[in-house]
This record gives C-alpha cells, sequence and structure tokens, in this order.
C-alpha cells in the first residue's frame, strides 16, 4: 500500500510485550531510496533515549489505530546498539545493529534488502550475475543514510528553472520503498502538488540542498495533481508515467523501456 510518509509521523511502535514509543522521523538510504530505520521516541521509558526500528521488525501497519506492530521485545529495544541519532551514521554502526538483531545486510545483496525484495521477504538465489554485479559496483563501505526531516523543504530544480520545494514523501509499506517524492509547487504555481518519482532524479545536491529531476516545468504543471487525502491507485500511478513517458516501477526490469514521444522527456 502506498501512503504519504506523513501518516508515519506519530505512530505508536507496538514489541510484542509493551510499546515502544512512537515514530518522529525516518532516515531512508539515498542511493537506493528506502527506508532503513525508523526514528523512535521513546519518551520516559529509556530516559528520553531515541531508538532506532528496521522495517526488517514490522509485522503490520495499522493507520486507522496509528499503531505499527514489530517483532521486538522490550527488553531487546533497550539492549540494542545506542545510536546518537543527532549525528550521522556510520556503516559501522549498521553493521553493530544489524548484527545484534540477527538482520543480513541490505547492502549485501542484489535487491532492495539485500537477499531480498521485501525486508520480510525469503532471501532470493536466482539473481543474474549482471545484477548481482551492479549491485556490488554500487555498494559502498560508507553509509548513505539521510534523516526525511533534513531533506524536507529542499529545492527541486527542472530541467528549465525552479519548480517548488520537497514536501513530503509517499512510501510503500510493504517494500518501504519511497515510490514518490511530493512536491508543492510555491509561487510557481500556488496551491498545486505533484508526485516526482526518485528514478527521475538526475542529481542531488546535498551541499546545496537541491534535487534537481529530468523533467520541464510545462510538463511537470501539466501532470496530474496530488491530494495526500485522495489514496493513490493503480489507474493514477499509471496516468503519472503516461504522462512523463517513464517506465512504471514495477515493471520487470527488463520491459522498462523508456518512451521518447511523450510530455515529460
Amino acid at each position: 500500500m502506498l501512503m504519504n510518509a506523513t501518516h508515519l509521523k506519530g505512530l505508536v511502535i507496538r514489541a510484542t510485550d509493551g510499546d515502544i514509543g512512537s515514530v518522529d522521523q525516518f532516515y531512508f538510504d539515498d542511493e537506493i531510496w528506502a527506508i532503513r530505520y525508523l526514528v523512535v521516541e521513546t519518551g520516559g521509558w529509556l530516559g528520553g533515549r531515541r531508538v532506532l526500528i528496521s522495517p526488517f521488525s514490522v509485522v503490520s501497519t495499522d493507520l486507522p489505530d496509528k499503531r505499527l506492530d514489530v517483532d521486538l521485545t522490550r527488553k531487546q529495544v533497550e539492549l540494542s546498539p545506542d545510536i546518537n541519532t543527532h549525528l550521522p551514521v556510520s556503516r559501522q554502526q549498521e553493521a553493530a545493529y544489524l548484527g545484534y538483531y540477527g538482520y543480513p545486510y541490505y547492502w549485501g545483496g542484489p535487491y532492495l534488502w539485500g537477499p531480498a525484495f521485501y525486508p520480510a521477504g525469503p532471501a532470493r538465489s536466482n539473481a543474474s550475475a549482471e545484477a548481482r554485479a551492479d549491485r556490488t559496483r554500487r555498494k559502498s563501505t560508507d553509509s548513505h543514510l539521510r534523516s526525511s526531516d533534513a531533506v524536507t523543504g529542499y529545492d527541486i530544480e527542472a530541467t528549465d528553472g525552479e519548480i517548488g520545494h520537497v514536501n513530503g514523501f509517499v512510501v510503500d509499506d510493504e517494500a518501504w520503498a519511497i515510490r514518490y517524492i511530493e512536491v508543492a509547487t510555491r509561487n510557481w504555481w500556488p496551491g498545486k502538488k505533484v508526485l516526482v518519482s526518485p528514478a527521475w532524479i538526475e542529481r542531488v545536491s546535498w551541499e546545496d540542498s537541491r534535487v534537481d529531476v529530468g523533467l520541464s516545468r510545462e510538463a511537470i504543471q501539466n501532470a496530474p495533481g496530488y491530494v495526500e487525502s485522495t489514496p493513490i491507485t493503480r489507474e493514477y500511478e499509471n496516468r503519472l508515467y503516461f504522462h512523463y513517458g517513464r517506465p512504471p516501477y514495477w515493471l520487470p526490469e527488463a520491459e522498462r523501456t523508456p518512451s521518447h514521444t511523450l510530455s515529460g522527456v
């Protein structure tokens, strides 16, 4: 299911033996655009300590009840590696964290979650040699985690000028992938919000807090609008991808042949 990431904030994290705290923000991988950790405020339970919760532990998400169930105990969380979320999280700290819980390294395989497509999915062993080699080339000894709060507000630059700013994210809560960046068009086109796929990003300047997308202002202006209160359907997604002439993310890799005749190119 696709949901606006604003619905994650405030979700109560429930362990098998009681509540842990509530979601404050999340860290995402700036290479793959997947949510790697939820940052959870534990309140007075752990003396104000913030802890990381991996999607590997998520059992279910209940948005109406604002609850997220995890397959962890409170004691496990209490004894987990203490990571200062006010500082960048290193790959060494990630390795210690994942090792403590017995989770696989997400950077250790050809898929979004290392050996699997989904954090709760079975390991895959049929990856092509080409896919494995490509993932290996992209692996880094450095962590590539970014805070959702820090990136919100970044300027969005089209091929021919600024279009607005990052207003939020749309998340797939099965793969825990960021499927879209929510763009508020600001003074250029007041009131309209649009969605842009991370796959259409050409460059991110972390120093300048700017995201460059390979789309024209006109294409974005004429794109289907986004209303947060309206569920994102596959029909809406099809219209969005058709408008931009880009291959949908749900197609097999071999079938993702972009068209060069539509408005977004």
